[in-house]
């Protein structure tokens, strides 16, 4: 699941909730991204192993109040990062210690996590599905450069200045996303194409071929086949930076 936090006054998407792991994380480049110094940091050169047995290095270790907010209630707590340089399409991610600390209940299947606030009541922070979706597609494709972790923000009412441009979550401007597998195309009636995965078996190709032949309206080829659609079920938005001002090109 992936959320949002405030930290040192910013609010810090692509925010991994791993309820496996051990140790909480901060990744370098977020590090740099919050203007931190590295003399906040306390040297710890101790590693760290993945599930698999990997080795992580670490550069140090940092204390930080982080926020967690629904709507207009929120909960601080200290949170103990282990401050790692490694490529990844994460920010943070929080694990056992830091859930713990918060009394946090996460259900994957609902992409919710409730815990109780300073006042008794309970706040729920959702994850977003779509962000999540980008950051599992950025480390599908290892041989790119992986997305940077710098989608950070300032808060509403924050007089903090962004110490960088809020980037788009995309693997680079001319990448693409391609199917990681073989594909072959199954050309339609109607001229369009779709790509099968070469791994299907004979008799699961011919099940499937004759719905696809029978079905092809029911396929979006544009975005104009797509008439009034809601909001809530899909949207686009422009990450830009909303104080920015003005200005007329000639």
């Amino acid at each position: 699941m992936v959320i949002t936090v405030e930290l040192e006054n910013y609010a810090v998407k692509n925010v991994l909730i791993d309820q496996c792991s051990s140790v909480d994380i901060l990744y370098w480049t977020t590090y740099q991204k919050l203007q931190l110094p590295t003399t906040a940091m306390v040297p710890y050169d101790k590693p760290i192993y993945g599930f698999l047995g990997e080795k992580l290095s670490t550069c140090g270790y940092i204390d930080l109040h982080t926020i967690f907010r629904d709507g207009v209630q929120t909960k601080t707590i200290p949170i103990r990062f282990l401050v790692v340089d490694a490529l990844t399409s994460y920010n943070v991610l929080l694990g056992q210690p830091s859930l713990n600390t918060l009394g946090a209940v996460v259900s994957t299947p609902h992409l919710a996590m409730k815990f109780p606030s300073p006042s008794g009541d309970i706040l729920t922070i959702h994850g977003d599905q779509w962000l999540a979706r980008e950051c599992y597609m950025a480390n599908l494709r290892p041989q790119l450069p992986i997305l940077q972790t710098n989608h950070i923000e300032r808060p509403p009412g924050s007089d903090i200045v962004l110490s960088g441009d809020d980037l788009d979550p995309k693997v680079g401007r001319d990448a693409h996303l391609e199917p990681v597998e073989e594909t072959i195309p199954l050309e339609l009636s109607n001229g369009r194409a779709i790509k099968l995965n070469t791994s299907l078996q004979p008799e699961q190709r011919d099940i499937l071929t004759p719905n696809l032949y029978s079905n092809k309206d029911l396929f979006a080829w544009l975005a104009a086949d797509l008439p009034s659609v809601d909001p809530q079920v899909a949207s686009h938005k422009l990450s830009i930076y909303k104080e920015a001002r003005y200005v007329s090109q000639k």
